[in-house]
Formats: C-alpha cells, structure tokens, sequence
C-alpha cells in the first residue's frame, strides 16, 4: 500500500528529509508591515528577518484554507498529515475540513490528520516517525497507533535569543522584556500537553541557556536510546552542532538531525533561536 505524508510548511525539513519520505507541503503565509511572504521553498528567509528587524509590528501569519490541502488530498489515496499545533494556528481544522470535503467527494480514500501540539522540529520529529513506520512496511492502524503514542510522547523545547516578536505581538509586557533584554535574560520554553507555549526555565546569556536547554532534555527525556533528536535553528548553526555534540555526548541518541527553520519557524523562533524536538 502507497502512503503519502502531507505537512504545512512549519515542518521544517531538509532536502534530503523531504526526498527520502516524499513529503508535501501546503504553504502558509506571513505579513510584516507591508510586506507579504508566501511560505514556501522559495522564501526569502533574509528578507522575512530584515523586514521583522524593521518592523514595529508583530508579524501576522496566516494558514492555508482547506484549498490546498484538498488539492493534495486529491492526489493521493492513504495520506498522513502534519499540522502546527490546534492551540497556535487554524492550520489543522482547516487541514481535518479538507479532509471532510474529501470525503464526500470519495469515500474510499484514507486521510489521518495529526495535531502535533507543538511546531518546527516537533512537526519534523512525528513527519520522520511517520515515515520510517512507512519504511518498515506497516499497516495504516499500525503506523496511526505508533505514531499517537509518539505525540502524546514528545517533548519540544527550545530558547529565544530575541524576545522582539514576543513583545510585538503582545505576549509578553514591553516593560517585562526590557528588563529582560536589558539583563540579557533568556528564556528556556517548552509545549504543553494541550499544545500551548510554557516558560520551563530561564538564564543569563544564550551560553547559560543553551546549557540549560542540554539539561532539561535528560530530565524531560525516557528511553532517548530508541529516539531522534531532531534540532532546528534560525541562522544558528554553530549553536546547533554545539547542542548536537553536547546531546551526543551526554544522551545515547539513536540519531540526531539538523535542519534551519522555514518562514513560520522563523517568525516563531526568530533569528538565533532554537527547537528542540525528541
């Protein structure tokens, strides 16, 4: 049986991850000031970056109706999908819609819809566990039930070097991330269960909080022998193969991949920042 993985663009991925599973994605869209950016493979990552730096608005992102997901729908006949988290965007009620409507056009057609109640490498993390369950010639309610229990499983984590869009946007007060800049005070975040965004832990400068970060994987992981790390930076490679080494060394992973966040991600975790997944 062919199976098709099917993901919005804040699955971030490399090349060779999207060649290897045959995973397509459905674009979302981003709005800095004037300026408007499809998230697709063609995104001017360094434009979206420029334009935030310079802009004292938030940015504003939108998902994809159910068009382009029923478009891809259409395509296939056993399709697993991937979204950002219910509690962050409307990405995946839009994506179980398209689902709906597809339905009705073709009953004998298999879409399950995840809610990953996370995003970035969270996304890529349960895209890669789909994909090697593909690999292993599983049943479709085989490779459904071992990949609800990933979810319910996996942690996300990941640092902000700049809190600016968490200002804009109002997540955080102005006079709470002054002083916060001011001090150089970084946060360590995680996912909730329910999908939402929770301060874990905090530190003065990136290097603290990066070691930080390498902390709480052991406390938050079980069995990471049998797991993936998956870690996704905005323009942070060396932060990224630092963790890597670090992760290697402390953790007995049984692979860790590297990948550079796409437009969403990036809006998220902002230059310098970031996410963990496993």
């Amino acid at each position: 049986m062919d199976f098709k993985i099917i993901v919005d663009i804040c699955c971030d991925l490399t090349e060779e991850l999207r060649k290897r599973f045959n995973i397509s994605t459905a674009p979302l869209s981003i709005d800095v000031g004037n300026r408007h950016f499809v998230d697709d493979e063609d995104l001017d990552r360094e434009g979206l970056l420029n334009a935030m730096r310079n802009s004292s608005e938030a940015p504003k992102t939108a998902s994809p109706g159910p068009g382009p997901f029923l478009d891809l729908y259409r395509k296939y006949e056993n399709i697993f999908v991937v979204t950002l988290s219910k509690e962050l965007s409307a990405t995946y009620q839009n994506a179980v819609l398209a689902k709906e409507m597809l339905m009705e056009e073709a009953e004998n057609k298999f879409v399950k819809v995840f809610n990953s109640f996370s995003a970035s490498a969270g996304e890529t993390m349960i895209a890669y566990k789909l994909g090697e369950l593909i690999e292993a010639g599983l049943t479709r309610e085989e490779i459904v039930e071992k990949t609800e229990k990933y979810v319910e499983e996996m942690q996300t984590l990941f640092v902000l070097d700049s809190l600016d869009n968490l200002i804009k946007a109002g997540r955080m007060g102005k006079l709470k991330g002054k002083i916060a800049s001011f001090f150089n005070i970084k946060p360590v975040l995680g996912a909730t269960a329910e999908g939402t965004i929770t301060l874990v832990d905090k530190a003065r400068g990136s290097k603290r909080a990066v070691r930080k970060l390498i902390d709480k994987i052991g406390e938050k992981g079980e069995n990471l022998e049998q797991k993936v790390l998956g870690i996704a930076h905005c323009n942070a490679l060396e932060k990224a193969e630092f963790i890597k080494e670090q992760a290697s060394e402390k953790y007995n992973f049984r692979e860790i991949i590297i990948v550079e966040t796409a437009g969403i991600s990036t809006v998220y975790a902002n230059e310098g920042g970031i996410v963990l997944a496993f």
